[in-house]
């Protein structure tokens, strides 16, 4: 899995087990599969093809032939990220049923432009089937937005698998570079909340030099800038009502100094706009609209999932920033806010897990989207299978 954070490649080899559905499209009322991870790596991605990533979600000049060879390495980085964790198991290619391999979200605009939009990944499964000799699963999210969904998120059909239990309302927060809430109950509810560490990350490595807030040190140092925030929180996808999913597309570095232009000429380049205010005010944009989409999904009590959760679950790396879970638990009192550690599963692996999970699914014919969070008009089975190679 390579997220909307831009910050490299997590990848882990597991095993599962597990009891087939009911009925296709059945949702489980509590967890059924047992996954056991064997390894996990990660592999930063390097400065220069991070920033070349993070340039193609915006429209810019030769963005066909640049998209394509940022596809073959994203395959080449994965290939040794595969290499790396048969080598820690002693594992063979052979051993691996199939890999899911997300690939690099760069567009993300479902329902946009002609009524069915589209959700584009980087990747190119074929070389990385030809570099590890292991089938791999790809291009996830299409199908769902070909039957009318967001194509997002895709992760809570997982979460409840794992995290689900009966007769308890449990709330699942991944914050990645975008983040997005599940809620656990009789059913599933899910959506995109906002950003996550997207504009916190981009307004570190501008200020800093740094890829990211460690512990949240850096916002701590700072205070919240109550201006600033209350025009952040205008945002019109904060009031939208699920299902919605967004990305790098709104929330990105253009967003951020539209936002900041208007103080920026207020204060005639005066100390208003110290870059550690904004970075607190920044994290806190996201544990207000991550802690908002919860409390309000469950006072409109429009879903059955939306009984009161007792606990949330906190993955990806949000889950290390130790001031935005701080500010979390902070606006979530009656909550308990704890790491995805406390359910057996560490964050940085939560997504790469979901998308091995994934890929099982769609190997075994079964469906995996949920039509209540993505909008769309059924349950599908999601991804395409590209043949291991012959070596």
């Amino acid at each position: 899995m390579s997220g909307t954070s831009l910050d490299g490649v997590d990848g882990v080899l597991c095993e599962f087990d597990d009891a087939p559905p009911a009925t296709p499209s059945a949702v489980p009322t509590s967890a059924r599969t047992q996954v056991l991870t064997l390894a996990h790596v990660a592999l930063p991605f390097e400065p220069e093809f991070k920033q070349a990533l993070l340039a193609l979600n915006s429209p810019d000049v030769n963005e066909l032939h640049r998209a394509a060879l940022a596809a073959n390495q994203l395959a080449r980085a994965y290939a040794e990220v595969v290499q790396q964790l048969l080598t820690q198991t002693g594992s063979s290619a052979e051993q691996v049923t199939a890999m899911g391999a997300h690939g690099q979200t760069v567009r993300h605009q479902p329902q946009a432009h002609d009524g069915t939009g589209y959700t584009l990944q980087l990747n190119n499964p074929s070389l990385l089937a030809e570099l590890t000799g292991i089938a791999v699963v790809a291009d996830f999210r299409s199908r769902d937005v070909a039957a009318g969904g967001q194509g997002a998120p895709l992760v809570p059909a997982f979460h409840v698998e794992v995290f689900g239990r009966p007769n308890e309302a449990t709330a699942v927060l991944n914050i990645g570079g975008i983040a997005n809430l599940t809620l656990l109950g009789d059913e599933v509810l899910g959506f995109d909340t906002g950003p996550g560490n997207a504009l916190m990350d981009h307004w570190c490595q501008l200020h800093t030099g740094a890829a990211f807030d460690r512990d949240g040190a850096w916002a701590a140092s700072g205070e919240v800038l109550t201006p600033l925030l209350h025009a952040l929180q205008q945002e019109p996808f904060f009031q939208q009502k699920p299902p919605k999913s967004t990305g790098r597309d709104l929330f990105n570095a253009l967003w951020l100094e539209g936002n900041l232009a208007p103080f920026a000429e207020q204060a005639n380049g005066s100390t208003f706009l110290r870059p550690q205010d904004v970075q607190a005010t920044l994290t806190e944009l996201t544990a207000w609209s991550s802690a908002k989409a919860l409390k309000d999904s469950v006072q409109q009590n429009t879903h059955p999932a939306a009984a009161s959760p007792k606990r949330l679950l906190v993955c990806g790396g949000g889950a290390l920033n130790k001031a935005l879970m701080e500010r979390l638990q902070a606006h979530l009192p009656a909550v308990e806010v704890v790491s995805s550690d406390a359910a057996g599963i560490p964050p940085l692996q939560v997504e790469a897990v979901a998308f091995a999970w994934l890929a099982r699914q769609t190997w075994l014919g079964r469906t995996s989207n949920l039509p209540a969070v993505t909008g769309a008009r059924g349950a599908r089975v999601l991804g395409a299978i590209y043949p291991a190679s012959v070596i």
